[in-house]
Order: C-alpha cells, then sequence, then structure tokens
C-alpha cells in the first residue's frame, strides 16, 4: 500500500519534498487561476460547485466550523460560501503557500472567509473542532499522504466528514486521451503562459504519484474513518473522496 507522498524532482525527503511545493506555487500564483480555468476549459468550476454542494447539509448549519485546507487562491472557499447562511461562522481558509494565499484573501474581502497560512500536515486547530474539511486538488501535493489523513482525523469532531477533489487516471480509451493532454499538451500551455516550466511538468507525475483510488480508500479505512467512498467526476479525469470520523 503506498504511504508516501508528493516528491517534486531533485527533493529526497518530505521536508525538502515541502519546500518545492510551496515554492513552486508561489512561482504561479500570479497566474494560477487563468492556468486553471484554461487547461481544464473551465470544467473545474464544476467540479468545485459539486464538491460544495454534496456537504451542503453541514454547510447550512450556521455553528458548523469549516475547513478549506490548501485552498490555493480560494475558488473551493468561494463555492462553500454558496451554502453558507448569512450568520454562519466564517469558513477557515488555509495554505502554506504564501503567494496563493495572499489572491485568495483579496477574494475573500466582503465574503465570510477567513485566510490562514498553515501547513495540512500541522493545522493550527485544536483535536475535535471542526465539522468538515475540503481539499481541492492539494491533498496531492502533500508530501506525505497518510499523515496528511492522521491529521485530519485528529481535528474532525467525531461525526465530522471530509472530502477530498482530486485527479486521477482514468482507464481505456478515455485514459489515453487524456494522458496524452495532461503529459504532452497541459505542460507545454502551462509552462508557456506562466513563464517557468517545473510547475507544469511536475503536474502529471504527482497525478501518476497518487495512489488510485483503491489504495486511497484502504488508506482512509486504515486511519480510522468511515463511510469511505470515491465518485468519479467527468468520466474519472478528477473525484471526490470522501470519509467520516467514526
Amino acid at each position: 500500500m503506498q504511504t508516501h507522498g508528493a516528491q517534486p524532482t531533485g527533493t529526497s525527503d518530505p521536508q525538502s519534498a515541502a519546500r518545492a511545493v510551496r515554492d513552486m506555487f508561489d512561482s504561479i500564483a500570479p497566474r494560477y487561476d487563468l492556468l486553471n480555468h484554461v487547461l481544464s476549459m473551465n470544467i473545474d468550476r464544476v467540479w468545485w460547485r459539486r464538491t460544495a454542494r454534496t456537504f451542503r447539509d453541514i454547510l447550512a448549519r450556521p455553528d458548523a466550523t469549516v475547513l478549506d485546507i490548501c485552498c490555493g487562491t480560494g475558488d473551493m472557499t468561494m463555492a462553500l460560501l454558496r451554502y453558507r447562511p448569512a450568520n454562519a461562522r466564517p469558513v477557515l481558509a488555509a495554505d502554506f503557500a504564501h503567494q496563493m494565499l495572499v489572491r485568495g484573501h483579496t477574494k475573500f474581502a466582503g465574503h465570510n472567509a477567513i485566510a490562514i497560512e498553515a501547513d495540512a500536515l500541522q493545522l493550527p486547530l485544536p483535536s475535535a473542532s471542526v465539522d468538515l474539511i475540503t481539499t481541492a486538488f492539494g491533498f496531492r501535493n502533500l508530501s506525505n499522504y497518510r499523515a496528511g489523513l492522521e491529521e485530519f482525523h485528529r481535528v474532525l469532531r467525531p461525526g465530522g466528514e471530509f472530502g477530498i477533489l482530486d485527479f486521477s487516471e482514468p482507464g481505456g480509451l478515455i485514459g489515453k486521451l487524456y494522458a496524452f493532454y495532461f503529459r504532452r499538451v497541459l505542460p507545454a500551455i502551462g509552462s508557456r503562459i506562466s513563464g517557468t516550466s517545473g510547475p507544469y511538468a511536475y503536474l502529471p507525475s504527482s497525478v501518476h504519484r497518487f495512489p488510485p483510488p483503491n489504495e486511497m480508500l484502504a488508506q482512509m479505512r486504515d486511519v480510522g474513518f468511515g463511510e469511505v467512498s470515491w465518485q468519479p467526476y467527468s468520466l474519472g479525469i478528477a473525484g471526490l473522496y470522501r470519509g467520516v470520523k467514526v
């Protein structure tokens, strides 16, 4: 069973991997939103909204504590806010890449969200204090996947839920077409628009390294989550992992 994490080129341990990921996302922050929408052909907006809708019952509770970790520039956070009542507790939007969070903070102006600079593996939150954790296309970049799940388990209240939205590698003809686009076309476009090649060469390799659904679900159960599931989006290009702290 895979229990490792992200490992950008040139890194050899979890600490150097985490630093490389943070530096990588800080470097592409100015054009991150544009690149996301262009490279996904705006399907990413559909995925965020679908994920938020999945947790609308928790989000509708004014007293629920909601954390969007690895929030990046805040698009998942903004999708969650669509289902939060006006008098609800603010959504906690956290990321360890400062430049990404700066852009998210700008989006949150006038909205019920608080930007927090924090590491997903060392959350500055008490144990059993959170009702819902979401993360969109960030969990895959953690330097230790199991440690991330364990930290989620620590801060969630009993009965609390989490959702991990991330890429997958579909099979069949769709998988072959997707692999060609993801490994050849996307890095070329991303590098040209962003002016740097590293992050968009890293993206396909990080998806390939990420555990497939059956292994992720096994890790989730092993950490202590119940009712675990994976819902594929767009023929399995992406998908939503869910679990409940029992």
